[in-house]
């Protein structure tokens, strides 16, 4: 087992979820539950579930495409993941009645 490496994946993924959607979703439904012990297993839950459908798509497409192309790639995703996730939020918003302008 490679120490380093598992350190070096925890510390990155780590800082890279501060602040991120899915903390913000789970600091949302923990606000208004009687229940943050739920919360927190099934966020932990979807979080380890989308961990792994990454690290086994990287390593499929890995094996399939260069490098530069899957960083391409992933760049793209996340410009489109931003924006598309951020007009359904103020979708909502607007349709439950919080965004009053």
């Amino acid at each position: 087992m490679d120490w380093h490496l598992i350190g070096l994946s925890f510390i990155v993924v780590f800082l890279a979820e501060l602040g991120d959607k899915s903390q913000l979703a789970a600091i949302t439904l923990s606000g208004s539950c009687q229940h943050p012990r739920a919360i927190f297993l099934g966020s932990s839950m979807a979080l380890i579930l989308a961990s792994l459908l990454g690290v086994l798509l990287g390593g499929g497409l890995g094996q399939l495409l260069p490098t530069q192309m899957m960083k391409g790639f992933c760049c793209y995703w996340l410009c489109f993941d931003g924006n598309f996730f951020s007009m359904v939020a103020d979708r909502c918003s607007y349709e439950i009645g919080l965004n009053q302008n």
